[in-house]
């Protein structure tokens, strides 16, 4: 189980204010499929709220504390029937396939008028990693190249 400072504890707590409940626990409590679903939503959320549908103080408290022991996650706050707990995501480093190309990006494109006494038009275009801005402010897509057959049964 990991310990938080009291900043860090309070921190978390104004960071799960807008939180909605992530997992439920029913009338079953923590059985194995519970965890596995804890467990993956604090993989991808890192700070999550649990609702325990029960009114036995003691043993949502319990449930609390073998969530965070089993997890190696840190307990934050518990009020009433919902749990927040926090464990930091685990940093995966993606590498890039040599197929993938780049994604959609944002590229904002000034226009100068016609007339040089109005102002130029600034439009916002999100474009495809196939395509390019031209000086004049045109999007144009890059062609596939050829190859020659040659080339092509050579591998």
């Amino acid at each position: 189980m990991q310990k938080l400072t009291p900043v860090e504890r309070s921190a978390l707590r104004a960071e799960a204010h807008g939180l909605k409940p992530v997992v439920i626990i029913g009338e079953a409590g923590l059985t194995p499929s519970v965890m596995k679903e804890i467990g993956a939503s604090l993989d991808s959320h890192g700070l999550i709220k649990v609702r325990v549908f029960g009114d036995d103080r003691e043993a949502r408290v319990e449930m609390y504390e073998t969530i965070c022991e089993e997890l190696g996650a840190a307990p934050v706050q518990h009020i009433g029937k919902l749990l927040v707990i926090y464990r930091p995501k685990k940093e995966v480093a993606k590498e890039r396939s040599s197929k993938a190309g780049k994604g959609m990006r944002e590229v904002t494109i000034v226009k100068a008028s016609a007339s040089g006494t109005k102002r130029p038009s600034v439009t916002k275009v999100m474009i495809k990693g196939n395509e390019r801005v031209t000086a004049g402010g045109n999007i144009k897509r890059a062609k596939p190249r050829q190859t020659s057959t040659k080339k092509n049964t050579l591998g």
